[in-house]
């Protein structure tokens, strides 16, 4: 029987750790924002690099969704450079369900004996 495990992204999938997931998920999200500004504008890679001061080449792995090739300080200042205003969100982790004790079931309680039955005893 295999096990199927979920993931949240395609990185949680491919990556070690969930800091490497989160560098890549960051890093393929300025990627694809950067090369759709480069389309919007109708820009041919040439003019994509002149730009940004890099090779045609280098805009190539960006489009071509080169990740690993980009650090995330590349991308934010050639997203900067193309007139956006990069940011980062951060989310703040979940808090951990409040623990609750299992409570005991208090033992059962001894059958009080009836008047008659104590009756029948003192007989």
């Amino acid at each position: 029987m295999t096990t199927k495990q979920r993931f949240a992204s395609i990185w949680d999938a491919i990556e070690d750790t969930p800091q490497e997931a989160a560098s890549l998920r960051t890093r393929s999200g300025l990627m694809m924002s950067i090369t759709e500004a480069i389309q919007q504008q109708g820009m041919t890679q040439a003019q994509a690099a002149v730009l940004f001061g890099v090779t045609q080449p280098r805009i190539s792995d960006l489009m071509r969704g080169k990740v690993n090739l980009f650090s995330l300080d590349a991308l934010v200042d050639m997203a900067t450079t193309a007139g956006m205003a990069p940011t980062i969100t951060v989310t703040m982790p979940k808090k951990p369900a409040p623990r609750t004790t299992a409570r005991k079931t208090p033992p059962l309680a001894k059958p009080k004996a009836s008047p008659k039955a104590l009756h029948k005893t003192a007989a």
